[in-house]
């Protein structure tokens, strides 16, 4: 009978490239996950791997067998859910995967609701770019993940995964109170093109928007510094060493100093989901923490 961990550690390699890239995805040694795979050729009668460089590349039996292998683990997942799970008393452990100003604002929020309630779900979440949240999802290293994309950059979804609306997060540009716009209600892009900005590191899909808004007008912002964390641009802004576009979701009270500028061309709006696989929709759990987070996006 093949070992159900043993498709899963032929999946996680084909996905990664590497047994030890599988191997830190699914938290066991490499030599496990190479024990797991040769059980898997015993099995099949042949090789699945072959060395590439410092990487592996499946067979071509390899290939059909992990292939296989995906579907069997999501109807195995799918099986799981329907059969174990009990409607009535959402449990268990789940894995999340958020960008950073959705764990402040809601993952945070939604901690202290389950444990206000005495819920047996317990989270564990991971931070990331929504790029990297969609693929740990879809790869099943996560069970949900809170994404976002701009209104300029698109964020591709796999058929695999569902997607549920959450909110709109609209962005301001945050400026030193003795900048000359501060007394300003709402600014455009026009007016912010020879100030210093804030970006986030290149690859980030917040950076992209950034980039584009400039792209729309001919010229390249004039970055300052680059850094993942909004808090450090709040706290550069309060310096009076530059600018910074930052969203309102999980956005700290702002310093005395700075101030939020409406930014009205272009409108600068993410949206905000929910994204898990198509296999866990009846999971009582992940319905249980969507229509809590739907809750917590909707107070004011």
């Amino acid at each position: 009978m093949i070992d159900v961990m043993a498709v899963r550690a032929l999946v996680a390699v084909s996905h990664h490239g590497s047994v030890i890239g599988a191997a830190e995805a699914l938290g066991y040694s490499p030599s496990a996950i190479s024990q797991q795979i040769k059980k898997l050729e015993k099995q099949a009668g042949g090789a699945l791997l072959e060395r590439h460089g410092r990487g592996v590349l499946l067979t071509e039996r390899g290939l059909s067998m992990s292939a296989q292998g995906r579907k069997v683990l999501e109807e195995l997942e799918q099986l799981e859910v329907t059969l174990m799970a009990d409607p009535n008393k959402p449990s268990g452990p789940v894995r999340i995967s958020a960008f950073s100003t959705s764990c402040r604002g809601l993952v945070g929020p939604l901690i202290r609701k389950l444990e206000q309630a005495g819920s047996q779900i317990q989270l564990h979440v991971i931070g990331e770019d929504p790029r990297e949240a969609v693929e740990r999802v879809a790869n099943g290293e996560a069970d949900l993940a809170l994404v976002h994309n701009w209104s300029s950059v698109p964020l591709p979804i796999p058929e695999q995964l569902v997607v549920r609306e959450l909110c709109n997060d609209r962005a301001d540009v945050l400026v030193h109170r003795e900048h000359p716009l501060a007394n300003r209600q709402s600014v455009s892009i026009s007016d912010l093109l020879d100030d210093w900005w804030m970006a986030t590191p290149a690859g980030m899909i917040c950076h992209e928007a950034l980039m584009r808004m400039f792209a729309e007008a001919g010229v390249l912002p004039k970055i300052r510094l680059f850094d993942p964390d909004f808090s450090t641009h709040i706290g550069l802004v309060e310096l009076g060493v530059g600018v910074a576009l930052v969203p309102r979701l999980g956005r700290p009270e702002l310093p005395s100093d700075v101030v939020a500028l409406e930014l009205l061309a272009p409108l600068q709006q993410r949206e905000v989901k929910i994204v898990y696989r198509r296999s866990l929709s009846a999971s009582p759990a992940i319905n249980y923490l969507v229509e809590a987070l739907q809750e917590l996006a909707r107070e004011p």
